[in-house]
């Protein structure tokens, strides 16, 4: 089953269930790969990844809804936005451990040779096709830094 069937799969099934909340997630990330599909000159259909890349982007945004409502007081509506990001990541490919992602960051510095800091964006374009949708490119990119920070 294709990431777009299980979408169009769970919005029948919380229909049914009246799960409100879970209705409106799966709406909404229905609508942001319909937006991303049509903005443009050309009109595209997307595919697995590019499903995947709505999905990070709307977890993303979500996280940073709750940062801000933290700092504004607004718990209630912080941990509305955590529920949210709770079903948006069922939709996720299972996450990296620290372990692998870290494995990961080396393989990709020793495959192009990186030697410092300069060379970050280099392991940042080898690293992120293989670990998208399986980790958040915040962590990715914290990673990377410090790995190849001076010493």
């Amino acid at each position: 089953m294709t990431l777009r069937e299980r979408l169009d799969a769970e919005m029948k099934a919380a229909m049914k269930a009246k799960d409100d909340l879970r209705l409106q997630v799966i709406r909404g990330v229905k609508s942001a790969v319909k937006y991303r599909e049509v903005e443009g000159d050309k009109a595209v259909v997307l595919d697995e990844p590019g499903i995947l890349q709505v999905v990070g982007s709307e977890i993303k945004k979500r996280r940073d809804s709750v940062e801000q409502y933290r700092a504004g007081g607004r718990e209630e509506l912080a941990r509305k936005e955590e529920a949210e990001i709770a079903v948006l990541q069922e939709f996720l490919p299972a996450q990296l451990s620290a372990g692998e992602l870290a494995a990961r960051v080396d393989a990709a510095i020793a495959r192009t040779g990186a030697k410092g800091p300069k060379d970050m964006g280099a392991v940042m374009k080898a690293l992120l096709p293989e670990v998208q949708g399986r980790a958040d490119g915040k962590a990715v990119s914290e990673l990377v830094r410090q790995k190849l920070a001076p010493r």
